[in-house]
């Protein structure tokens, strides 16, 4: 037995389109700032454990593959391409009520769609924010690499993208949590 694709009010749906649009554009535009204003790899201080630092991510997130050669990009493109596309119809079929996951959904559809667009039209995904701490010690936590000569630990830098896909992902568990995410999509 098959089952048809049904959309729920899709009409009602555009403002949610256009809040992942809002996401492109801003990660986009931020990107771009950051390519004409800074030099790759050379902090720029914006406030006290922030600095803008320009980086060019050839790999997935925290760098991952960015050393395989270059199919990494076509694949992470193609993944990126059809997680777009599935995001976009399960938006569709979710009942307009749901407001926090069909926000999730928008925010992680934007940031994906940013990433997308540097991987294909650039190569590589442009990194741009640099958050860090002090640690005399040099020891940093799990995920964070340390610059000895500034005793400093950094997170990888992100951007406005990687931010709206983790905003998104963090509203999709508080709507598990509310458990609102138990109610069938299709009514």
């Amino acid at each position: 037995m098959s089952r048809q694709l049904q959309l729920t009010e899709p009409k009602k749906k555009w403002l949610w389109f256009v809040l992942s649009l809002l996401v492109l554009v801003l990660d986009q535009v931020t990107k771009a700032w950051a390519s004409t204003q800074l030099e790759i790899a050379q902090p720029v201080v914006f406030a006290p454990y922030f600095n803008f630092t320009l980086l060019h991510n050839y790999g997935a997130a925290f760098s991952f593959l960015s050393d395989a050669g270059g199919w990494q990009r076509i694949f992470f493109s193609v993944i990126a391409t059809s997680v777009s596309i599935f995001l976009i119809f399960w938006i569709l079929r979710l009942h307009p009520t749901k407001k926090i996951e069909i926000a999730g959904l928008s925010f992680i559809l934007g940031g994906a769609i940013g990433n997308l667009w540097d991987r294909i039209y650039l190569g590589y995904v442009v990194d741009f924010i640099d958050w860090y701490y002090v640690s005399p010690s040099n020891e940093c936590l799990p995920f964070f690499y340390s610059i000895f000569s500034t005793q400093s630990c950094h997170w990888p830098a992100f951007n406005i993208a990687d931010a709206s896909i983790l905003l998104g992902a963090f509203l999709l568990i508080v709507d598990m949590f509310l458990g609102q995410g138990n109610v069938n999509s299709d009514h």
